[in-house]
């Protein structure tokens, strides 16, 4: 993934400062730049920050958890992040919710009951809005996840990564394959609508291993499928002692292995890394690719919010106590930037272009107030390379493309 690196503007320039939600939510309503008709649609998102063991593969903002978890000050500190986002946001519907982490499903079920409450109080749900929790193997509990559900919760995201026990060692992960399997049964006799991740190309994994490792997620039908090629993050221990992985030739013939396997299997393939039985696409991460937007709240959590005249980005303090302390001051926002006009093409078609299926070009004016000849030399530039198909109605990338996505995405860098 290429990072997303935007300049601020003298008006978004606010980290650190003590200024208002609401002064905040006035200025950015002021005239500006874009010229957006309609805004787009509201995702949540809540960062829980804890987990039992970092992975060392893993760049997320997570904390080892050690000793007993300060939730309800936390929980205290998420509701006084949402309450003082509302000004943001006023008289929009939430249409999808995302719990990640960090481990949300170390929660205690009273915890996450008293979340889902605090949320229901201060924001209009959408009537069939998607409310996903991640979930690690090692933490099911049958009972406290019919409580989740209970609460709330319609969909769960399951971090799997291997069914095999030798790489779920290699990756540093706190369950076994035993744990890896229960947890799928607890899923499927809880909810009616899960997603599995599963990662390939692991260290000393082989063609076959992988095929298995799918097979068994397979055999369990679930509704949604997400297959993560292992990379080399910056500041992780992967990175600082990279372990031996397949080489690219086999890493391809372990996506073409996926891409062949879950079509047969019924699955489409939709985005990079999401394959989906009809009628069960990951809606939250659907808005994410189709530049809508979302409210982040909890420890390092991100924001992209949409305004008529100017788009808007932060970023939450990611230190958990930091956080805390922030949201208790009254403004737990570390970093804040109006995107840049030049930067809202490449923006876009970063997101847009995981999209297998591609995009309507009308929704690019929609979402960046801006027309699409804002980019057409990259378009034209892409085509005749042949990364991507376009016609009045559609704009995806092509096959190559798809396998050269970065150097396709880099393209409209600038444009």
């Amino acid at each position: 993934m290429i990072p997303i690196k935007v300049a601020g503007s003298d008006l978004g320039k606010i980290a650190g400062e003590s200024r208002s939600p609401a002064a905040t939510a006035l200025q950015y309503l002021q005239p500006g730049a874009l010229n957006l008709t309609t805004l787009p649609p509201l995702s949540l998102y809540i960062h829980f920050p804890w987990c039992v063991r970092k992975c060392p593969y893993c760049d997320f903002n997570s904390h080892e958890a050690k000793g007993e978890l300060p939730e309800k000050e936390y929980l205290d500190a998420v509701r006084l992040d949402l309450e003082q986002s509302l000004p943001m946001i006023w008289g929009r519907k939430i249409h999808t919710i995302f719990i990640g982490g960090g481990t949300p499903s170390l929660m205690s079920a009273a915890g996450l009951d008293r979340l889902m409450s605090d949320v229901r109080t201060l924001l209009p749900l959408a009537l069939d809005a998607e409310i996903t929790m991640e979930a690690n193997p090692g933490t099911f509990e049958a009972e406290r996840f019919t409580s989740y559900r209970e609460s709330g919760i319609n969909r769960l995201s399951i971090g799997i990564q291997s069914f095999n026990g030798a790489h779920l060692k290699a990756l540093g992960r706190i369950h076994d394959e035993l744990e890896a399997l229960r947890a799928v049964e607890i899923a499927r006799s809880t909810f009616d609508n899960f997603n599995l991740d599963l990662m390939f190309a692991l260290p000393g994994q082989s063609l076959d291993e992988a095929r298995r490792d799918l097979e068994t997620a397979l055999s369990f039908a679930p509704p949604h499928l997400s297959m993560y090629h292992l990379t080399m993050e910056p500041n992780t221990v992967f990175a600082k002692y990279p372990p031996v992985l397949p080489d690219d030739d086999l890493s391809a013939d372990m996506q073409d292995m996926i891409l062949e396997a879950t079509a047969a299997a019924g699955y489409r393939h939709y985005e990079v890394s999401a394959y989906a039985r009809q009628g069960r696409q990951a809606k939250h991460n659907l808005n994410y690719w189709q530049f809508g937007d979302y409210l982040g709240i909890g420890a390092g959590a991100h924001s992209k919010i949409s305004f008529p005249h100017r788009v808007l980005r932060q970023a939450r303090y990611k230190q958990p106590g930091s956080f805390i302390e922030a949201a208790r001051r009254g403004n737990p926002v570390q970093e804040e930037h109006e995107i840049a006009r030049g930067d809202m093409g490449f923006e876009f078609m970063l997101n847009a272009l995981r999209l297998v299926d591609g995009f309507d070009p009308n929704l690019f004016a929609e979402r960046t107030g801006m027309s699409i000849s804002a980019i057409a030399k990259a378009l034209n530039e892409a085509e005749g390379k042949g990364l991507l198909y376009r016609d009045h109605k559609l704009i995806k990338p092509t096959e190559l493309g798809q396998r050269f996505l970065n150097d396709l995405q880099e393209m409209f860098l600038g444009a």
